[in-house]
């Protein structure tokens, strides 16, 4: 007997900068894997684009690679070109998906709407095409995924939204919990002190505001390290800052874990992954008042206006210099963190699809 199949487009861990989405869909992917019910089988599709080994997964059958390269496909899916990726039910975990109608099982994880609220922060085709994308699957997928109610509230004010609507935090990564190896914190060579921010280089981070809040005559008198690749856009982040590309999960633990402060400066965000991992691993965050972050952090974190780096300097100041201010905001991240994990969402996830396939 056939068991039903759900496929997953794990195309993002393909990007030459697979970013947070990048982490989403492995996390999520690894922990559907482990929560898979009785009698189903998951799988992964990928463009043939780079090495579809760079996308495995375990636990997860695959990737299948699709005939088109990753452009070939995105175009070919925008014009509606009937490329199905096979399964009973597909969950494209970003809005690259197949053109589908209502009814054929088809679930997309949309993780933002910054192509509505801040479309300076992404390139003009970038912002078209995510415009379109969302729009498609907000008209024809079965169910629409989002991280936060924020982006539930965006996503109805900007778009028709006619599919399901499901809100599902996202998690801490396992591996980041365990006690790092002396060898990796001998070898990045820490300060002992200084604020962290993570994530790609790009303006909707709001690394240019967190620059000037380290020059202001009010910040504290720490380092400032970024860890994450360069995207796109000009972003100057001058000489005084230590940049760490391509970070392994040993060494983002290192990071996270021994940071004075981590922060969140973003000027527009759909969840906020560093944030919870930085709580998890008993660092205090500063962060924007994105509304995301403000939702995700519950009152955990100090919030900060968005682009005042005056303002910045002044919270971040705050918790490295005053020790009874950090051992509260450590305590309470903690047990804010403790509400989002990987295993939780995949079984949300899971629950979408099942029921779905049981009406």
């Amino acid at each position: 007997m056939r068991v039903p199949e759900l496929v997953v487009i794990a195309e993002q861990l393909l990007a030459p900068v697979p970013g947070g989405t990048g982490r989403y869909t492995r996390e999520l992917l690894r922990a559907m894997a482990a929560t898979a019910p009785d009698g189903w089988e998951l799988s992964s599709v990928v463009s043939r684009s780079g090495d579809p080994a760079v996308a495995r997964v375990p636990g997860v059958r695959g990737p299948r690679v699709l005939p088109l390269p990753r452009r070939a496909l995105i175009a070919a899916w925008e014009r509606g070109v009937p490329l199905w990726p096979g399964g009973d039910a597909v969950h494209a975990m970003t809005p690259l998906a197949p053109p589908a109608r209502r009814g054929r099982g088809l679930v997309v994880t949309v993780h933002d709407t910054v192509p509505w609220t801040h479309p300076e922060t992404l390139t003009p085709r970038g912002v078209t095409w995510h415009r379109r994308a969302i729009g498609r699957a907000a008209r024809r997928a079965d169910a629409i995924v989002v991280p936060t109610a924020a982006v539930a509230t965006d996503l109805a004010h900007h778009v028709r939204v006619t599919a399901d609507l499901h809100v599902i935090g996202e998690g801490v990564t396992p591996a980041l919990l365990s006690e790092p190896d002396p060898a990796v914190v001998e070898r990045l060579a820490l300060p002992d002190r200084y604020v962290l921010a993570v994530g790609t280089i790009e303006p909707r981070k709001g690394y240019q505001h967190l620059v000037r809040a380290m020059a202001e005559p009010g910040a504290p008198d720490v380092p400032l390290l970024i860890a994450g690749r360069r995207g796109w856009g000009d972003v100057d982040l001058g000489d005084r800052v230590r940049v760490l590309e391509s970070v392994t999960d040993d060494e983002l633990s290192v990071l996270l874990r021994r940071a004075t402060v981590l922060a969140a400066p973003s000027l527009a965000e759909g969840f906020g992954l560093p944030l919870v991992e930085a709580m998890a691993l008993g660092t205090p965050v500063v962060h924007s008042d994105a509304p995301a972050l403000v939702e995700v952090a519950g009152g955990a974190g100090v919030v900060v206006p968005r682009a005042d780096p005056a303002a910045l300097a002044a919270a971040l100041r705050a918790v490295v210099d005053d020790p009874a201010h950090h051992a509260r905001l450590v305590a309470a991240g903690v047990r804010r963190a403790a509400h989002f994990t990987w295993t939780r969402a995949a079984r949300a996830v899971w629950q979408v699809h099942l029921d779905r396939a049981a009406r």
